[in-house]
């Protein structure tokens, strides 16, 4: 079959598949990975593939239209999320008007929660794909033109029959990891990685990933509630590293890995036994990853001998209570032994709290805010939270009436920045996004962080040009906020 894998176009530097998806302040644009997972598995079936990513093209609607209706596809699978699902069904539905024939299939966390409410009333959407999609996209390829009630035996799918929409059983996780190809492999055929930048990691760099899914139970976090699992599936070491160095082989320039686990620091003895192995085998390319706050100091040591440079780390509150209240299984202390160690260690720390949280409250606000000046990491970031379908986050809010809308298109602000639409009695969605604003400025502004960086900048040349990408981007909304005085939803 000839398929089309699409990133469809929305916002300039919108990036879709990032866990939060949104305009950043820093210019982080993620890779589209799951979508080039599924044009790998793809391609790996014998199918004609093309991946196309239209937003770091500025490709318009029209631009889509025009492709498809000269490359006629048989099968178009459109990458999806919550802010801007009006947009992507407007997609689909330009390229069912440019090729009537072609089979559209919406995959993503968005869809893999609300399956039927997608496709009812979405007359151009033909199936979603529920949870991880590769191996539910092969099978549906591999039976596009089959008659349609014969894709009830697709596990994985709902799908328009008629009048009627079905709902296939589910689909098991894939357990079989090292079956699929190479992300990286899919990258260079399809994306220029110049085109890619993630402010915490060293420009230009590579994300992939070396296991899928999170054994934590934190109610706001919605890849493992929605796509990859509430249980841990490692790659094979060796096959990790023969994608690192795939990498340091062939993408010339690149300057680190961004490992986008949910925590590459999830099993220690694995973490250590990588790093082991990464120095025997030479690779030398260095990383930075997602992390929790619970690692031992052995394990940073060996991390840090390994090449990693920057860990990224939810610390989420300074409030007890509230990390309580989120399933984080996280305490203060531990976190504060963390960041003494990673530092011991000489590895640095990007720090991310979440506000909004059940029981927050002006006072646990500030406590956050102290707590992030308290632990001082190298970067900070600081959101409103933002509540997914498919979440349990999204349900306590739903249920208990706390959402400002349902129009899931003011999850973003106009500019397409974050915005909370949780609105609380005791606080307003539009307090916690004026609270970010300000701790950010207060984290940033501080004269001992200010001296910090430019020491650093002056001393470590490596690290300035990842600080002044972002601060070119960054300064405007530090000195701005999300919202203008006259333009706020």
């Amino acid at each position: 079959m000839k398929v089309l894998c699409l990133n469809p176009p929305f916002l300039q530097q919108f990036s879709r598949e990032q866990r939060s998806p949104a305009v950043t302040k820093s210019g982080t644009i993620y890779y589209p990975m799951w979508l080039a997972y599924a044009a790998g598995a793809l391609i790996q079936d014998g199918h004609d593939v093309e991946l196309i990513d239209a937003v770091p093209r500025n490709w318009t609607h029209g631009h889509v239209a025009e492709h498809v209706e000269r490359s006629k596809p048989d099968l178009i699978v459109i990458a999806t999320s919550t802010p801007s699902i009006a947009n992507d069904l407007a997609v689909g539905a330009a390229c069912k008007t440019a090729c009537p024939d072609t089979i559209t299939v919406f995959v993503g966390v968005h869809v893999s929660a609300v399956p039927e409410e997608t496709l009812r009333g979405n007359a151009s959407a033909d199936a979603v794909v529920i949870g991880e999609y590769e191996l539910t996209l092969c099978e549906l390829a591999g039976h596009l033109h089959d008659p349609r009630d014969r894709w009830r035996t697709i596990p994985g799918l709902a799908f328009r029959l008629g009048s009627d929409i079905i709902r296939t059983a589910p689909r098991p996780l894939n357990e079989q990891l090292d079956d699929l190809p190479m992300v990286a492999e899919v990258y260079r055929k399809f994306l220029n990685f110049k085109d890619y930048f993630y402010s915490i990691a060293r420009y230009p760099e590579v994300t992939l990933i070396t296991s899928r899914g999170c054994l934590h139970h934190c109610i706001y976090c919605v890849y493992p509630q929605n796509l990859t699992g509430r249980r841990v599936r490692f790659r094979d070491i060796e096959k990790v590293l023969d994608e690192w160095e795939f990498v340091e082989t062939h993408f010339e320039g690149v300057r680190e890995l961004f490992i986008e686990d949910d925590a590459m620091t999830l099993d220690a003895v694995r973490c250590q036994a990588l790093m082991r192995r990464k120095i025997e085998r030479g690779i030398r390319i260095g990383f930075t990853a997602n992390s929790r706050a619970d690692v031992d100091f052995e394990t940073l040591k060996w991390l840090k001998k390994g090449g990693c440079r920057l860990l990224c780390v939810g610390f989420e509150s300074g409030s007890q209570t509230i990390l309580d209240r989120m399933n984080k299984k996280l305490t203060l202390e531990q976190s504060r032994r963390f960041v003494r160690d990673a530092k011991r260690a000489g590895i640095m720390v990007h720090g991310c709290y979440l506000v909004g949280l059940p029981e927050e409250t002006e006072e646990t606000l500030e406590a956050t805010l102290a707590f992030a000046k308290e632990l001082n990491t190298d970067t900070a970031q600081f959101f409103p939270l933002m509540v997914y379908p498919g979440t349990e986050a999204f349900e306590w809010a739903r249920s208990s009436g706390y959402l400002a809308t349902n129009d899931f298109s003011c999850w973003l602000t106009p500019e397409g920045l974050h915005n909370c639409v949780v609105n609380r009695p005791e606080l307003s969605h539009t307090q916690l996004v004026a609270f970010c604003d300000r701790a950010r400025r207060e984290f940033y502004l501080r004269p001992r962080y200010i001296l910090f960086k430019l020491r650093q900048i002056l001393t470590r040349p490596d690290e300035a040009v990842r600080t002044l990408k972002s601060l070119r981007k960054f300064w405007k909304y530090l000195v701005q906020g999300s919202f203008s005085s006259n333009n706020q939803k």
